[in-house]
């Protein structure tokens, strides 16, 4: 077995791993059918960074490697604040559409699977959300994904127009 080198290994220690889901996927062929399994994996280190990514694999722990690989390639920054969300926001991905709102002090993560999922690794812990239309994971995922990149926060915002934090506010 070839040995990482030390900065991999540290790099890899970094994100928690979630598997979303794992979906068998038959081909059928003229000797009968051939299975193979697509996995959903979410990763984060629980301080704001997070991504997600699909493997396809003829064996389980294959298709995970492949997706975590992938999800690696995906991590972009979500800005936490007191540890919920600046902001109500909206997520649109195919015909999946999440809601998150910003939630208040000891509240939790109320979150459906897939979400839940992405929101605990990013290192939210308050924070209310609804999934709309198409409840299939992949398409869950990503519109949350997509939710969480669209946020800004008043920072950003007044540095956007031009002006001082107090004048959004």
């Amino acid at each position: 077995m070839e040995r990482k080198p030390r900065r991999d290994r540290e790099r890899d220690k970094e994100f928690e791993e979630r598997v979303v889901k794992i979906n068998r996927v038959t081909k059928v062929v003229k000797g009968g059918r051939r299975f193979r399994f697509a996995a959903l994996v979410v990763i984060g280190d629980k301080k704001g960074r997070v991504g997600f990514g699909t493997g396809k694999a003829n064996e389980v722990p294959d298709a995970i490697k492949k997706a975590i690989e992938d999800a690696k390639k995906n991590v972009f920054n979500v800005p936490v604040v007191n540890g919920t969300i600046p902001h109500e926001i909206v997520g649109i991905y195919g015909a999946g559409e999440v809601i998150l709102r910003p939630a208040t002090e000891g509240t939790g993560v109320i979150a459906g699977g897939p979400v839940r999922a992405v929101v605990e690794l990013a290192g939210i812990a308050n924070i209310l959300s609804k999934c709309l239309g198409s409840r299939t994971p992949v398409n869950v995922v990503s519109a949350t994904i997509n939710a969480l990149q669209n946020l800004k926060t008043i920072e950003t915002t007044s540095e956007l127009r031009g002006k001082k934090p107090q004048e959004i506010r």
